[in-house]
């Protein structure tokens, strides 16, 4: 049996108990957190400095068994100091989360890699890895590129690659590439849906991805075959923002239309 974690976008308007609340009750047994933010003056959930937060948090976890996946987000840029996102690293640690998102905002492969390898270092006593996300707008387009950073990194023991199913559809990527990824690169995936294709400008690309995204099989992008070249056993990000159809219904019944529309698409249901 497939694991389901509820991805901080698709219940974005929750607080961190909210969100594990939500989880519990639809069945989902891990959630996914933004404890910074993605960019200046974005949206985040408040923990890393609010103990209130981090007890309520800790006790909610323990009464419903719902675990912390991932946390959000990380990005290296030209200059990268991993020491700046210790409080992060610190959160992960005590909730016991297993893997931070990276993303990409320089195009110098080789520097990126270099300071990618830095990260992973810094991040090994917090027992988390690094998934580095390709996106096809910032300098890991597609998933030749994110391995070609992993490698020149070293292939650090607690690194790894996030496939999202948008930027598969969006980008070169190929299920050969996808299939080439070792094992031990994957430690989960992101699911959702959306129009297929290399022509969308780049402020498309960051509103599809951040704002409309589709329930699975309401799109053209091959989610089945992504999710069937994937390994079987990977845990799946239900990660489907789409705050248009979302905000009338809340979190709730939209996280629940999310998770069954992915279990039917990939035959759980």
């Amino acid at each position: 049996m497939r694991t389901y974690s509820l991805a901080y976008l698709t219940a974005n308007a929750s607080t961190v108990s909210q969100a594990i609340g939500i989880a519990a009750e639809l069945g989902y047994g891990f959630v996914g957190l933004r404890l910074q933010p993605n960019g200046p003056g974005a949206p985040f959930q408040s923990f890393i400095d609010d103990a209130t937060v981090q007890r309520e948090t800790l006790a909610r976890m323990a009464d419903t068994g719902v675990q912390v996946f991932d946390l959000e987000i990380i990005r290296i840029g030209e200059q990268f100091d991993p020491v700046v996102h210790r409080p992060l690293l610190e959160a992960g640690a005590a909730l016991k989360a297993r893997a931070v998102l990276i993303a990409a905002d320089d195009s110098n492969e080789q520097r990126l890699a270099h300071h990618y390898a830095q990260l992973c270092e810094f991040m090994q006593p917090y027992g988390l890895t690094a998934d580095l996300e390709f996106m096809p707008w910032t300098g890991v387009k597609d998933a030749q590129a994110a391995m070609r950073v992993v490698k020149q990194a070293g292939t650090p023991m607690n690194a790894g690659i996030l496939v999202d199913a948008l930027h598969f559809g969006r980008s070169t990527t190929s299920l050969a590439d996808i299939a080439a990824i070792p094992r031990e690169l994957l430690h989960y995936a992101q699911m959702c849906d959306g129009q297929a294709g290399l022509n969308f400008t780049t402020e498309q690309l960051i509103h599809t991805a951040r704002q409309e995204r589709l329930l699975p099989g309401e799109g053209n992008i091959d989610v089945k075959g992504l999710f069937a070249t994937l390994p079987q056993d990977l845990p799946v990000s239900v990660e489907i923002v789409n705050l248009e159809r979302s905000k009338p219904i809340g979190d709730k019944a939209w996280a629940e239309l999310c998770l069954n529309a992915t279990q039917k698409v990939l035959g759980d249901a």
